[in-house]
Order: structure tokens, then C-alpha cells, then sequence
């Protein structure tokens, strides 16, 4: 066990918590004008417990806990058009064994995460639309948070230093143009990581991330229509080895979105190509030509009265690498998020957008204002035999442990305490493992995975 002591734990709690309560105090002022300059104030804390049993990833502690705590603090000021905004995170965790999977998505203390200037202009090219030009410091969400997201059940927040236009149209119609170096978080050293040292995030001068995305609301009746396009370029730097991947993105997305009383539905695709390595390693130095896909599908339909229960059917593909040596088939996700379609992350998040085959059914159910209910399950396949599953590390390269990964079961119960305030939620995942995650010549012998979590989690 990771020597934390009590009093070490409980001033990270304390911190997190005082920076919040001190918050409202200064934000009676938000959305109020001091000489013509409008200020707004906004803040969150989470604390949450997490708890797995039954790892299934390599190399890591069989079983683990983690405590950690996650504040925010945006803060804008706007005069006319002209608006100034910053954002820092504190995300701290405490308590996980020797051999933790926790690492930078979890653990990043008091990051400076968005400071920029924004210029807003109205009636941009049409009546009631509006542009908006940032530059500096920022964090992004795309779409369907697939490919760009900003990531809510991880504690850290990934963030990019750049410029950014935002088009957007009385009618819900979106236009997005981006060019940007995308945040390294720092630490990174395992030692520095269960220490909750300080470090200011680096952008990185090795990598590129730029692109555009165009959507438009009601493209055919009350289905939205989006397309895409993205390009990644990195190189090793110094000390940072990379795949030096040069990978170019486009994709379509086409939604109609739930409603009561009424099918709903949900296709996305991308393709992917350009160049990539197979490792980090300095004496990796061939370029291989990259092919590779995914397509996430769904259809639900959600009652008229009472609980209003969704119950939805989807399939998700994502491409692996195959035996061409040439070639590299694995799907890269970029700086997407997992949560929304594919369960919890954290010490858990065994499935990701990566050389996956995967049909599963959720339920949704909202018994009162205050009161939402999930539960989904599904089945786990590998696209390729002789890649590494998902996001497991699992890897048989002969592909003889078969295709098979297992079944996953999600629940989760969420209640507001105090409406919009203060909220608390309770889940929980159970990964029963296939074949493939049995006898994989690396899977740990662990039986099935089991994980739970509990967040309370409050605004302000």
C-alpha cells in the first residue's frame, strides 16, 4: 500500500472543499455589471470512492482503491463582445495500492486548464447568429464526444493552446475550426502521481491537432447531420518517445434525438488513414500505412408517461491491427471520451473505441425530477485475434486465444440531494471474462472484475 497517511489525505480533501465554499462568497457578483463589465463565477467538487476487484489488465494491482477529489473554478469577464475566461483544476487522489493503474487521467493538481480572450460577434452571417473567435488557452467538445471531448468522469480535463472559431446559428446549426498543440500532463511519473506533486502541464511542441466540424440541426426533418474532418501530426522531442503518427480523420454523423413517445436513432463512422509507428521505441523507425475505422450504431425508443423508460439497442465497431506487417489497422480515438457509450473509467474502463466487436441493450429510466436510473449490458469481441483488446492491454500475437472477451454489465443510480446543488451516484460494472481474457498469454489470472464507485459531487 502507497504510504499516505490520514493527515496527508484529509488536507487534500480540505483544500479541494475550502476552495469551493470560498467561491460563493465572490461569485454574488456573477452575472452582476461593475462598470460595464459583467462577471460570472462557476464552481464544482467531487469526491469520490472507487473500489475493483478481479484486474484485468496486466502487471496491475489484483485488487485497488482510490479516493480522490476534483475542483473547478471558471471565472469570465465580458465587456461588450470582448470576453476574458480562465479555469483551473484540482484533481488529487489518495490511497491506491503498489502497482495502481492510476495515472495522469486521475491525478493532475491545480492546472490552469482554460485562460484565453474570446471576441463574439452578432449576426454573423446570418440574422441571429453568432461567431466566436478564442484564442489561447482552452478545452473542447465536439459532437458526440467521440473523437474531441471534454471528459467529465475522469479527473483531469485535457486541454489544447491555440486558436478556435465557433459558428453558430439561431436554428441550432454548428461550425467549428480549430488549430491547436494539445496539453501533456504533468507529472507523469508514477512516484510524482501518488504524490500529488505540482507541475504546470506542457503543450507539446512535438504534436499538432487541427480540424473542423460542420453541423447542421435539421438536415432531414428533425435528424441532424454532421461531418468531419481531423488531422494529428507528432514527432519524438527529447525525452517524449511517440508512433510518431501523422493520421488524418473524417467522419459522419447522422441523430434523431430521444424524445417521449418517439423512436430514436444514432450512426457515426469515421475513417482513418495516414502514417503511424507500431511502438514508441527509438529503434522503431518504420513508418507503417495506417487503415483503420470505426462505427458506433444505436436505436431506442422512449415512453410517453411515467418513468419515461429509454430502451435502446447499439453495436460499436473499431477497427485492430491484422497480420500485415505493412500496415497498422488499430483505431485511434484521438482525445475522444469512453464514458457515455462504453461504462466507467477510473480503475475500470476495460473497453474502448479499439479493436472491439460489440452489441449490447441499455435501459434508462427517469422516476422523478430528482431520481435517473441505468442499466446496460454487452458483449465483448475482439475485430482482430491478434491485437491487444480495447483498452485491456490483453494481447495474444499468434491469435490463438480466440476472439471472445467476455460480457459487461453497467448499473448506475443518480439522485439530486439538493436540486442542481448537490448530487450523489452510485455504480457499479461487472466484467465477466471471455476466453480471450482467460488465457491470453498475458491476461492476470484474477477471475472476473468487479468495480463500484460512489461520487458526491457539488455545484456552486
Amino acid at each position: 500500500m502507497i504510504s499516505t497517511s490520514p493527515p496527508s489525505a484529509l488536507r487534500g480533501a480540505f483544500l479541494g472543499f475550502c476552495v469551493v465554499a470560498a467561491v460563493p462568497a465572490y461569485g454574488q457578483a456573477a452575472g452582476e455589471k461593475e462598470g460595464g463589465v459583467q462577471f460570472s463565477v462557476d464552481a464544482t467538487t467531487r469526491a469520490r470512492l472507487e473500489v475493483i476487484g478481479g484486474q484485468f489488465r496486466p502487471g496491475a494491482a489484483a485488487d485497488d482503491a482510490f479516493v480522490s477529489f476534483r475542483t473547478t473554478v471558471a471565472a469570465k469577464a465580458e465587456l461588450g463582445p470582448v470576453a476574458l475566461g480562465g479555469e483551473i483544476v484540482d484533481a488529487r487522489g489518495y490511497g491506491q495500492r503498489d502497482g495502481s493503474s492510476v495515472r495522469t487521467g486521475e491525478v493532475n493538481a491545480l492546472e490552469p486548464i482554460q485562460a484565453y480572450v474570446a471576441y463574439r460577434a452578432s449576426d454573423a452571417f446570418a440574422k441571429g447568429a453568432t461567431a466566436t473567435v478564442t484564442g489561447g488557452r482552452f478545452a473542447l467538445d465536439i459532437g458526440s464526444s467521440r473523437l474531441v471531448s471534454r471528459t467529465d468522469f475522469p479527473n483531469t480535463v485535457q486541454s489544447y493552446l491555440g486558436g478556435l472559431v465557433d459558428w453558430r446559428s439561431k436554428g441550432k446549426d454548428r461550425v467549428v475550426a480549430f488549430w491547436a498543440k494539445p496539453f501533456s500532463t504533468l507529472p507523469d511519473s508514477v512516484a510524482d502521481i501518488e504524490d500529488n506533486k505540482f507541475e504546470l502541464d506542457r503543450a507539446g511542441g512535438n504534436i499538432t491537432f487541427f480540424g473542423a466540424s460542420a453541423l447542421a440541426a435539421k438536415a432531414l426533418g428533425n435528424v441532424s447531420a454532421e461531418i468531419y474532418g481531423y488531422r494529428l501530426a507528432e514527432d519524438d522531442r527529447g525525452t517524449r518517445a511517440t508512433r510518431n503518427r501523422h493520421l488524418v480523420t473524417t467522419g459522419l454523423r447522422l441523430r434523431r434525438a430521444p424524445a417521449k413517445g418517439k423512436f430514436d436513432f444514432e450512426g457515426e463512422a469515421a475513417w482513418q488513414s495516414g502514417t503511424a509507428r507500431a511502438t514508441t521505441a527509438a529503434s522503431d523507425v518504420r513508418d507503417l500505412d495506417v487503415r483503420a475505422g470505426f462505427t458506433h450504431l444505436e436505436a431506442g425508443w422512449t415512453a410517453p408517461k411515467g418513468w419515461t423508460p429509454r430502451v435502446s439497442a447499439m453495436f460499436d465497431y473499431a477497427s485492430g491491427d491484422g497480420r500485415d506487417a505493412g500496415t497498422y489497422g488499430r483505431f485511434d480515438s484521438l482525445f475522444g471520451a469512453r464514458r457515455a457509450d462504453f461504462g466507467p473509467n477510473g480503475l475500470y474502463g476495460p473497453v474502448g473505441r479499439s479493436n472491439l466487436i460489440s452489441p449490447g441493450v441499455r435501459l434508462e429510466a427517469k422516476p422523478s425530477k430528482r431520481l435517473d436510473l441505468m442499466a446496460s449490458v454487452r458483449g465483448l469481441w475482439l475485430a482482430q485475434a491478434t491485437d491487444s483488446f480495447a483498452s485491456t492491454g490483453v494481447r495474444d500475437r499468434n491469435g490463438v486465444s480466440g476472439r471472445h472477451a467476455g460480457t459487461q454489465v453497467e448499473a448506475r443510480v443518480r439522485r439530486w440531494l439538493v436540486p442542481e446543488r448537490l448530487r450523489i451516484e452510485l455504480g457499479g460494472a461487472w466484467l465477466a471474462k471471455g476466453r480471450f481474457l482467460e488465457v491470453a498469454p498475458n491476461a492476470p489470472a484474477t477471475g472476473d472484475t468487479r468495480y463500484g464507485h460512489l461520487d458526491l459531487a457539488a455545484s456552486f
